[in-house]
């Protein structure tokens, strides 16, 4: 089966954890474990979360005051050819005999998005109240709440066409094994002359994903986090996971802005568009998660019922 296999940023870097490369290869060794083993037998196109990477490029680049900071989506593009590039090798070294690339990629958004009056999208490092307020305060930043601390939060259009389709779509006929749409991808906008211009923001990788698959046609989106499942009333003693889900039960619940609402609405569009099946889960759950064995699987009531 054809499949897109989306890598959490969080799952990669781990919250709290300190933003190193070490851990950073620590980690995506381990999930390219269990991706290796899906590729024996399926064929992957994979992609990948940047929020806590683009976060630390963008406080870095705070610290140098002798040029204006980098904009979000030329960190972006950083951030995808850096992970993209750490994913990359480690893959080569469990499937030495595949031919592996990292693409950057533009995806168009629309200009007028009502996502950039209201920022929803964390990046970056987790603070404490306080320091997310003073931060704030000095950088003109929008905070909001994450989990017990709170994070920055930036615009988070809509992805609406993957400009390197046609070179995605070549390269997996090729039998290459591709790492693409990277954090969501470049956020872009089409000009009025028909060019393109990069703008402020980051896409949700989750949405962007499902745009991936879909476009692809794929027969599987997977999307692999730090959650083990889809929980409803999460964060509560009685949250409960859902393990064999329809989009249409999916959309009887309410998720959490910026965190699991965008998972839940990649796979519910992903199914609804396509007919085929979707999972959330931990990354070393990957294959079970396939196999309706952990995490949550969603596919269509027909599907299920079939």
């Amino acid at each position: 089966m054809r499949m897109v296999v989306a890598l959490g940023g969080n799952a990669l870097l781990h919250r709290g954890e300190p933003m190193t490369v070490a851990n950073q290869q620590a980690n995506i060794r381990l999930a390219v474990q269990g991706i290796a083993t899906l590729a024996q037998t399926h064929e992957l196109i994979i992609t990948h979360g940047n929020g806590p990477q683009v976060g630390l490029l963008a406080l870095q680049a705070e610290t140098y005051k002798a040029v204006q900071p980098y904009p979000l989506d030329v960190l972006n593009a950083e951030t995808e050819g850096m992970i993209g590039y750490l994913i990359e090798q480690a893959l080569r070294n469990q499937l030495p005999d595949r031919q592996i690339v990292t693409l950057l990629t533009q995806v168009e958004v629309d200009g007028n998005d009502p996502a950039f009056a209201h920022p929803t999208k964390p990046i970056g490092s987790i603070y404490t109240q306080s320091e997310a307020e003073q931060l704030a305060a000095e950088r003109g930043w929008a905070i909001a709440a994450d989990g017990a601390g709170y994070r920055r939060v930036v615009p988070s259009p809509e992805p609406r066409r993957i400009i390197e389709l046609g070179a995605i779509q070549l390269l997996v006929q090729a039998g290459v094994l591709v790492i693409c749409v990277g954090g969501g991808g470049i956020p872009v906008v089409i000009t009025a002359t028909g060019g393109i211009r990069g703008i402020e923001a980051v896409i949700d990788k989750d949405l962007a994903a499902a745009l991936l698959a879909t476009s692809l046609k794929v027969g599987a989106l997977l999307l692999l986090t730090d959650v083990d499942a889809v929980y409803t009333n999460w964060g509560t003693p009685a949250a409960q996971p859902l393990r064999h889900v329809s989009p249409e039960q999916l959309r009887r619940y309410s998720f959490a802005p910026g965190s699991m609402a965008p998972k839940v609405e990649a796979v519910c569009r992903f199914v609804e568009q396509t007919g085929g099946i979707a999972g959330v889960g931990r990354l070393q759950d990957a294959a079970a998660i396939l196999a309706g064995q952990a995490g949550t699987l969603v596919q269509s009531l027909h599907r299920s019922s079939g």
